[in-house]
């Protein structure tokens, strides 16, 4: 009598953790974006040719530049454009564009 009940447990047991994964299984992830949710449309024709002058590094003869969030010094090429001069707070590049970093992080007020 006593194994039958044993048996009949774990047999009742075994059922319910099964069919707990299978649940598991099939529920959705709270974290991913509903159905609702559509994929922006995206041109794949346009090419995005802005940049944006994050930071710069100079000191006695080296210069580097952050341009979108990317390392570069002078002579490399950036989107296709070679970069001729870094200076404290612009970078001049080949085709007469000059990148100035955001207003605010070159001004000190109260100094």
């Amino acid at each position: 009598m006593l194994p039958n009940k044993i048996s009949a447990l774990l047999i009742a047991f075994l059922a319910s953790t099964l069919g707990f994964n299978l649940n598991a299984a099939t529920l959705r992830d709270p974290t991913l974006p509903g159905n609702w949710s559509a994929k922006a449309d995206v041109d794949t024709n346009s090419v995005d040719n802005s940049l944006v002058l994050n930071s710069v590094v100079k000191k006695d003869t080296t210069a580097f530049a952050v341009i979108n969030n990317q390392i570069f010094t002078v002579g490399e090429r950036v989107k296709g454009v070679k970069i001729v001069k870094i200076d404290e707070d612009t970078v001049s590049l080949a085709d007469g564009r000059k990148l100035t970093m955001f207003q605010a992080i070159t001004d000190f007020k109260g100094q």
